[in-house]
C-alpha cells in the first residue's frame, strides 16, 4: 500500500507544502543576489548575476527582485538570457521595480518587449508607466497590437472587460477538426489547451470545443459535432466578483465574454480568477484594517497617514466616552463596586472578540455570496444564538471561577465571594450580548447606508464594542448592588 501524497488524498497540505518551498527559494535566491552585489570586482560581479539569472526562473527573480536596490534591478533585467525571461520577469514584478525599468527602459526595447507579451498582461503592465511614454509606445507598435491594448484599456479596472483576453481561437461550426487543427499548428503563441469556442456564420457565440476534442476525433468531423453548449458567460461590464463566483462556483476553466449581439469580444482563463482573487483579498484585508486599498512602498510618510487615520479617529473618540463613563460611575465607587473595576479590560476583552467573531463571519458571507436576502435572517439568527450562548457560558464559568479564589477577597474584609462573582458573571453576560448585538447588525447597517461592512468589522466594531459593553457592565453592576448587596 502506497502512502497518499499531499496532492491526492490529502490536497489540504498542498499549499502550505508549496508555500514553504517558495519561501525557501525566494530566501536562498535573495541571498545570491546580495551576495553577488557585493563582489569588489565589477566584472565578476556580472558574471555572477549572469550565472544566477540563467540558473533560476524569471519568476522567482522578479519577486527576489523586490529586495534589491532601484539600480541592481535594473542590472538584473540586462542580464537575463532572452526576450521571454525578461517578459516574464516584468510580468511578474511588483510595481516598483515596472516603475523603475521604465524610467531606464530604451523606446526600441519596450517595443520589442511588448509586442511579444499577452494583450491582457500588457495592459496591466502599461498601467505603472506614465501616460506620456504610454502613447509614444502606442504609436511604435504594430497597429493591430496597439488597438487590442487601447480596447482593453477602456474598460473599467475592475470589469470583466479588463480580465479578458483577445488572444483566443473562435472557428465556424462548419469548420472540420483538421482544418482547425492547422490554423492552431501554425499559431503557437496563442494558447489552446483551455479550449476553442465556436460561432455561426453571424458570428455568434455557439459553443465551445474542449482541447481533448480535438485530438481524440477523427479530423474529417465538423467542429459543430463535438461542440458542447456553453452555460455560462459575462458581459464585458461585469464585475470582478460576478466573474469570481462563477469560475469558483461552477469550475470553469475558461469564461466567454460576449457583448449585447453575444459577439466574443474575449475569454477570461482561470489564471486571470487567480489573479483577481488576490487582488479582492488585498482590498478586503486593507479595508478592514482601515488603511486604502494599495499603498506603494515609496508612498510618503503623510499620505499613508491619511490612508490609515480616518477610522483610527473613531477609536480615539470611544476612549474618550470610555473615560467619560467612567468619571460618571466613579461617584458609585464603594466597597463592591470598587472591585468591580479590576475586571473591565476582562469584560471589554471578551465582549470585543465576540462581536468581532460574529461580524466576520457575516462578513465573510457577504464577500463570498454566501449571505443571500433569503438566507440572511437565518444567518442573523444563528450568529445571535451563537454570541449569546458563549456569552452565557463565559459569564457562568467566569463567575464561578471568581467565587473560587477566595484569596482575592481577604484583603477587602466587607466583600463576600458571592456578591463579587455574581456582579462579575451578569455584568460578563450582559457585554457579551451587547458586543453579538453590534457585531452582528453593524455590517447589515453599513452595507444597508452604501458603506463597505468590511470596514465595520475592523475599528468600528471595536472602538463602539468598548464603549457600550462597559456601560453595560457598569449599569448591571451598580443595579445588582443596589438591590441586593
Amino acid at each position: 500500500m502506497t502512502e497518499p501524497t499531499a496532492t491526492q488524498e490529502n490536497p489540504v497540505f498542498a499549499p502550505t507544502l508549496m508555500e514553504s518551498k517558495t519561501s525557501r527559494l525566494d530566501d536562498i535566491l535573495q541571498e545570491k543576489l546580495e551576495k553577488a552585489f557585493h563582489k569588489q570586482t565589477s566584472k565578476v560581479r556580472l558574471h555572477d548575476i549572469a550565472k544566477i539569472a540563467c540558473e533560476h526562473s524569471p519568476i522567482d527573480l522578479a519577486y527576489a527582485a523586490s529586495h534589491l536596490p532601484q539600480q541592481a534591478r535594473i542590472v538584473l533585467y540586462e542580464n537575463l538570457p532572452h526576450r521571454d525571461a525578461k517578459m516574464k520577469f516584468v510580468i511578474n514584478t511588483d510595481n516598483e521595480t515596472r516603475l523603475t525599468l521604465f524610467r531606464q527602459m530604451k523606446e526600441r526595447e519596450m517595443k520589442k518587449l511588448f509586442e511579444r507579451m499577452p494583450t491582457d498582461e500588457a495592459v496591466c503592465v502599461l498601467e505603472d508607466m506614465s501616460e506620456r511614454r504610454f502613447r509614444r509606445l502606442m504609436e511604435l507598435l504594430d497597429s493591430k497590437k496597439s488597438s487590442r491594448i487601447l480596447e482593453l484599456r477602456e474598460h473599467d479596472r475592475k470589469s470583466a472587460g479588463r480580465l479578458m483576453t483577445s488572444e483566443f481561437f473562435a472557428f465556424d461550426m462548419d469548420m472540420t477538426i483538421g482544418d482547425a487543427s492547422e490554423y492552431i499548428r501554425d499559431n503557437p503563441r496563442v494558447d489552446f489547451t483551455r479550449g476553442i469556442f465556436i460561432l455561426n456564420h453571424a458570428k455568434e457565440l455557439q459553443g465551445y470545443v474542449p482541447a481533448r476534442n480535438m485530438i481524440i476525433n477523427p479530423p474529417h468531423l465538423p467542429l459543430r459535432q463535438v461542440m458542447r453548449p456553453v452555460l455560462h458567460k459575462v458581459n464585458p461590464e461585469s464585475s470582478r466578483e460576478e466573474v469570481v463566483d462563477l469560475v469558483e462556483r461552477y469550475k470553469i476553466s475558461s469564461l466567454p465574454v460576449v457583448d449585447m449581439d453575444n459577439y466574443l469580444a474575449g475569454v477570461i482563463t482561470y489564471e486571470d480568477v487567480v489573479e483577481a482573487m488576490e487582488d479582492l483579498a488585498d482590498e478586503t484585508i486593507g479595508r478592514m484594517a482601515g488603511t486604502g486599498e494599495k499603498m506603494d512602498s515609496q508612498e510618503p510618510i503623510f499620505k499613508r497617514f491619511l490612508a490609515r487615520s480616518p477610522w483610527l479617529v473613531v477609536t480615539l473618540l470611544a476612549g474618550l466616552v470610555n473615560v467619560g463613563v467612567m468619571s460618571s460611575f466613579q461617584k458609585h465607587v464603594g466597597g463592591i463596586l470598587t472591585f468591580v473595576l479590576f475586571f473591565v479590560p476582562l469584560i471589554t476583552g471578551m465582549s470585543g472578540n465576540i462581536g468581532i467573531q460574529c461580524s466576520t463571519i457575516l462578513v465573510r458571507g457577504m464577500a463570498i455570496g454566501a449571505l443571500s436576502s433569503g438566507m440572511r435572517r437565518d444567518a442573523i439568527k444563528r450568529e445571535l444564538l451563537t454570541g449569546l450562548f458563549i456569552g452565557a457560558f463565559f459569564g457562568v464559568a467566569c463567575g464561578t471561577i471568581v467565587y473560587s479564589l477566595d484569596a482575592l477577597f481577604d484583603s477587602v474584609g466587607t466583600v463576600s465571594p458571592v456578591s463579587i462573582s455574581v456582579i462579575v458573571g451578569s455584568g460578563l453576560i450582559g457585554a457579551c450580548a451587547t458586543g453579538t448585538l453590534l457585531g452582528v447588525f453593524s455590517p447589515l447597517f453599513f452595507q444597508k447606508i452604501g458603506v463597505d461592512p468590511a470596514i465595520s468589522a475592523g475599528p468600528m466594531v471595536t472602538a463602539f464594542n468598548d464603549f457600550l459593553s462597559m456601560l453595560i457592565y457598569f449599569i448591571i453592576a451598580w443595579g445588582l448592588k443596589s438591590l441586593f448587596f
